[in-house]
């Protein structure tokens, strides 16, 4: 084994997302004298987090996005890369529809493999249904298997392999000291953005369905005509960004309504906000609502955020079905009765703290370099 253990993570971009952002809270924390991390994405354009991965000391791959009917070249193009860089002794994958491809290239050239899944997959459409067809093979080809809660590694890898002692979850953790809440930094960013005395909701989260931004947009309807002085902020960007803006204006609500795009400060605005709301269809994790819960956050969520992001006692859960004005009732009572104190501890106690996930992690890879292929 070499002195230092080579990882190489294998995932589309490395943009803003919430598996992308674990990724680097886990490569911030990790001892980097150990444990090196590289990283191969299918897109060729710069991504958010490449300028702070080259800092680290992180190489970045670039391969071509896999197709079925490029299959030919896309292994070739793994393979020679794994190839010319013996070096790197585990493929860690996020899974993706090219992730039977990879790691069964890796397996064939004895490199450790990981399977890492961080969402759900619904099959609510055609393409859903593709992409589960095409990453069923990912439950019988992986040396070990990893997901961000037990509901995304059954959904991922069935239950016979989240059974055995091949799985574990890793919770999606954070840097949870940088969300403790303080008055000065709520008092100061809303300043900085022009929301002194307003009382401020707000989601992270990419413009996409599955993030049901149109019912949020019904919720925050409905609060301003219970409290005026309330104002929103939507961070993120995504595919629908345009339609929700449109419907922003369609709705009357441009002067309450504020879209802050890609934030590096994710803890400021978290400590800014007085009320969190999270209506998703579905979520693997949904690592945000953890955030929020860390800066003391009422946070009312949806049936589709799993059990396990309940970290604290600041969280309410409410059914999508139950209609925009219930929730809107529901986030305005919490936000007069749920005191913002410091949740740190809660969140450490459920292992939510990015630390006690970097020694799992660690012991992962360590026990990896060891195995007999």
């Amino acid at each position: 084994m070499s002195e230092c253990i080579h990882v190489l993570h294998v995932i589309r971009a490395m943009d803003r997302g919430g598996a992308e952002t674990m990724i680097m809270n886990l490569y911030r924390h990790i001892d980097r004298s150990r444990i090196k991390f590289d990283f191969l994405v299918h897109v060729e354009n710069k991504c958010d987090y490449d300028d702070e991965i080259l800092k680290l000391g992180g190489r970045i791959f670039h391969i071509i996005p896999y197709r079925i009917y490029n299959y030919g070249s896309y292994k070739s193009q793994f393979k020679k890369l794994l190839e010319a860089h013996p070096e790197i002794q585990i493929v860690h994958g996020h899974i993706g529809s090219s992730a039977s491809v990879y790691l069964r290239v890796a397996n064939k050239l004895g490199r450790y493999t990981i399977a890492h899944s961080h969402a759900l997959n619904k099959m609510d459409n055609l393409s859903d249904i593709i992409f589960k067809i095409m990453t069923l093979d990912n439950r019988w080809i992986s040396d070990y298997y990893l997901g961000c809660s037990y509901q995304a590694g059954v959904d991922q890898y069935g239950k016979k392999v989240v059974s055995s002692e091949k799985f574990k979850v890793l919770n999606n953790s954070i840097d949870a000291s940088k969300y403790v809440y303080d008055s000065e930094i709520q008092r100061k960013m809303k300043t900085s953005l022009g929301m002194e005395g307003k009382i401020v909701f707000g989601h992270v989260g990419r413009f996409i369905p599955l993030k049901n931004h149109t019912f949020l947009l019904e919720v925050f309807s409905e609060i301003v005509k219970i409290e005026p002085k309330a104002e929103f902020i939507l961070v993120g960007r995504g595919g629908l960004e345009d339609k929700i803006k449109r419907k922003v204006q369609d709705m009357k609500l441009v002067d309450k309504v504020h879209f802050l795009g890609v934030r590096e400060d994710i803890p400021e605005l978290m400590i800014m906000m007085d009320g969190f709301v999270f209506p998703s269809i579905h979520e693997g994790l949904g690592i945000v609502a953890v955030e929020a819960q860390a800066a003391g956050l009422p946070c009312l969520i949806s049936e589709g955020v799993p059990d396990e992001a309940i970290v604290t006692r600041c969280v309410k859960r409410e059914q999508i079905a139950a209609g925009a004005k219930v929730w809107a009732e529901t986030i305005l009572d919490m936000y007069k009765n749920i005191p913002r104190i410091n949740r740190l501890e809660e969140i450490r106690t459920a292992n939510y703290d990015i630390y006690e996930t970097v020694k799992q992690l660690e012991n992962i890879y360590t026990k990896a370099v060891n195995e007999e292929k």
